[in-house]
């Protein structure tokens, strides 16, 4: 039989935090992170913390609707376990169809409490093991070539042992980035690139047969997600994996691309799946057909990424780390939460739950809902 926690209050924040510097990808540019902050405070004196990074042209959110369904969801779940996170999930689902980023931020919370409740830290209440080291990327976003270059040689001097680069505007341009950087920091550090959706299928299967002796680890999302059906014919054509990103949201879109044998790998994010409790089913599935994985995210802070951590510690077959997004914040507000070391490494706390929150201090200064 389940305890019981009955939730009493929830609160929700708007975090705004400019970045240091803009970035830059296929579908925009990015100034700030405007997230939301979900808060879940239990009769029992348990209190969870959640984070979204809304992304219009991705999830269809932004910070002003996940406020919205924020305080729909909130009055909904009010009175309810907190421990009993499969129905409180069913009720979000239940309450309004999508809506993914937020209902990101109330699974968080509720892992978070169910996990401090355990009295173990979330990578071991996902029945996770630190097996195994992570480590993170750091991003080169879109730019002109030679500033796109002088980023990555700035990343690898930074001691970070893979880069992660952006790209899909067009084969011409895509690849002169791509030989300004080989020629600015060698070709020993491998190199991921993410074209966000950006090219065609013949545009996708040209550029990344061009690249074949770039040591690309692995290209997400080449072309648009709703043209999955094509992605298999840019899988077979390109000699550098293919991972699927946009068009892998939740466990239907994971279990629709195996059986179209689609993609090499998938990149879970939290904000795509609705969270921890959906983002364990694709690990399932991918598990099963021992696919591989990477861990990313949107653009938020270190409650998420923290959430993130754990989740990669949960299965052997999520290889890569893609957490570099709060270290383009100009301010920190997150108390707890991993903590980056030298060479882009990942350390994990192992206090009860999430063990990543936001002092009172710090939320009094933000917008809020209390529910």
């Amino acid at each position: 039989m389940t305890d019981n926690l009955q939730i009493t209050q929830i609160e929700l924040y708007k975090l705004f935090i400019p970045l240091k510097k803009p970035f830059i990808i296929s579908l925009g540019t990015i100034n700030n992170a405007e997230n939301v902050i979900v808060v879940i405070r239990t009769d029992k004196g348990f209190t969870g913390f959640g984070e979204c990074s809304p992304f219009m042209t991705i999830n269809g959110e932004n910070q002003s609707t996940c406020f919205a369904i924020g305080e729909l969801l909130a009055k909904n779940l009010k009175g309810k376990n907190a421990l009993d996170i499969k129905n409180c999930m069913k009720l979000i689902d239940e309450t309004i169809y999508g809506n993914s980023s937020i209902k990101s931020a109330f699974d968080i919370a509720l892992h978070d409490i169910a996990a401090q409740h355990s009295k173990i830290p979330l990578y071991k209440f996902l029945d996770g093991k630190k097996s195994k080291k992570l480590i993170t990327d750091y991003t080169v976003s879109i730019g002109e070539p030679s500033t796109m270059a002088e980023d990555a040689l700035k990343i690898k001097e930074a001691g970070y042992k893979v880069i992660k680069v952006k790209l899909g505007e067009g084969k011409k341009i895509d690849i002169e980035r791509i030989q300004s950087i080989r020629k600015a920091i060698g070709k020993n550090l491998p190199l991921r690139i993410d074209a966000n959706q950006g090219w065609n299928v013949k545009t996708a299967i040209k550029i990344l047969q061009a690249l074949k002796d770039d040591n690309i680890q692995y290209c997400e999302e080449p072309i648009p997600r709703w043209d999955f059906m094509n992605l298999k014919k840019v899988k077979k054509k390109s000699p550098i994996p293919i991972m699927a990103d946009e068009s892998c949201c939740d466990e239907h879109d994971a279990k629709r691309l195996i059986q179209l044998n689609a993609c090499d790998m998938f990149n879970l994010k939290l904000g795509k799946s609705s969270g921890i409790f959906k983002a364990k089913k694709i690990i399932a599935l991918a598990e099963k057909e021992n696919i591989k994985m990477q861990v990313g995210g949107f653009m938020e802070s270190k409650i998420t990424m923290t959430a993130n951590a754990h989740l990669a510690l949960s299965s052997k077959n999520i290889l890569h780390c893609d957490f570099d997004t709060p270290l383009m914040f100009a301010e920190d507000p997150v108390s707890g939460g991993i903590v980056y070391k030298e060479n882009g490494i990942i350390e994990v706390p192992e206090t009860p739950g999430l063990g990543a929150w936001i002092e009172n201090e710090q939320l009094e200064k933000m917008e809020k809902i209390v529910i």
